[in-house]
């Protein structure tokens, strides 16, 4: 038996590889909530970074095996989220760190309101998938995060304190922006009449 039929039998059960390397994904998320404020820097970045950069294989596992499932498709995306907002609220306690607790509240509130937003029109037919400026958003946060860990890592660099605030604010503004971009579109698609059928 090969590989590729061995993990694409019952395509449609939830016991795949993609949502398996999801919850591997979500644990590694609560490590990183867990080893930050305990002052393992050096842990959290390597298991921030491992979580991070694996987002696109389970996704990519799914499609290419015919093993996309309902579960699959809540799970990947709330473990994103649980990814980034527990890794900035885990960073609040931090003193060095720069991030406010108004900081983490905006980010934990767009995901909320933009997730509420895409139940809302998805459940009555309606498209609202995740455009261009939500995924710079995921970007520009795990950089400001990638950098602020550096800059406790190595507190003597003055560049890296710099660089983090600058990913930071940086990261906050385009979150800022790119909810009150998927409100606006979500205001249209709720304007639009209902198809006649």
């Amino acid at each position: 038996m090969t590989m590729t039929t061995a993990m694409s039998s019952k395509p449609g059960s939830i016991y795949n590889v993609p949502n398996a390397l999801t919850t591997v994904r979500f644990g590694l998320a609560i490590a990183v909530m867990v080893l930050i404020p305990m002052g393992h820097y050096v842990s959290a970045l390597v298991v921030f970074s491992i979580a991070v950069s694996t987002d696109w294989m389970d996704g990519y596992w799914a499609r290419k095996y015919g093993q996309v499932t309902k579960l699959g498709r809540i799970f990947d995306p709330f473990v994103d989220k649980i990814i980034i907002c527990g890794t900035f609220i885990a960073l609040v306690e931090v003193a060095d760190a720069g991030v406010a607790s108004w900081m983490a509240t905006i980010v934990v509130a767009r995901e909320l309101l933009v997730t509420s937003l895409r139940a809302i029109i998805e459940g009555s037919g309606g498209d609202f998938s995740a455009n261009q400026l939500g995924k710079w958003k995921m970007v520009l946060q795990c950089a400001a995060v990638i950098s602020i860990l550096l800059a406790l890592i190595y507190p003597a660099i003055a560049w890296l304190g710099t660089a983090g605030q600058v990913l930071l604010w940086s990261s906050i503004a385009l979150t800022l922006y790119s909810g009150y971009v998927y409100v606006v579109a979500a205001s249209e698609v709720m304007r639009e009449p209902p198809s006649q059928t």
